[in-house]
């Protein structure tokens, strides 16, 4: 029978999964933002729910209790000095998932997990507006000399030898390649003959 099996293995051995969820638990409470899976972010979010109620109450005990999840101290500082302020009168649902989509490679749910208060931070507008492109621009400075015109013998295009094709050990078809060779290596291969 199924009873109590809950959470989700995720394609991964149990301290693989232990480890993910610690460095994700890590990255969120650092950026306070994180662009992952549709079920990893399902996953993570009860374990940071429970971090940020933690850290509502300051106290040595909580804080070790954290640190045991969280293994830097500036985290777990963090955890204790902003998030846990923060979210002291709010009574639960510090974060929220939105979903965006299927990842392009491999097609699978992506979501954002972040913290409610979270602000994106915006970059600096430009004051000036750039100015219009013009199709040519004129270059200050000295304008050159113009030149004189070249004898006939100069405007007389200059041949060149006819380079010779070296002798190929197979014949070549289309779209033949060399065992485990790519696309991209043979138009290399092709480009330095």
């Amino acid at each position: 029978m199924r009873h109590g099996m809950v959470n989700r293995k995720l394609g991964r051995t149990s301290g693989h999964r232990l480890a993910l969820f610690r460095n994700q638990l890590a990255s969120l409470i650092d950026k306070e933002r994180i662009v992952t899976t549709l079920p990893k972010a399902k996953e993570l979010r009860p374990q940071i729910e429970r971090l940020v109620t933690l850290s509502r109450n300051d106290s040595v005990h909580a804080r070790r209790q954290a640190a045991r999840i969280v293994a830097d101290d500036t985290l777990v500082s963090k955890l204790f000095g902003t998030l846990g302020p923060r979210f002291a009168n709010t009574p639960g649902g510090y974060t929220r998932i939105i979903k965006l989509g299927p990842r392009r490679g491999d097609s699978a749910e992506m979501a954002i997990l972040e913290f409610v208060g979270y602000e994106l931070v915006k970059q600096e507008t430009r004051l000036r507006p750039r100015p219009p492109r013009l199709v040519a621009r004129s270059r200050p400075g000295p304008t050159p000399a113009p030149e004189a015109e070249p004898d006939e013998e100069e405007k007389k295009p200059k041949k060149t030898a006819a380079k010779k094709a070296a002798p190929r050990s197979l014949p070549r078809r289309r779209g033949w390649r060399r065992c485990g060779e790519s696309q991209a290596q043979e138009e290399i291969r092709q480009v330095v003959r």
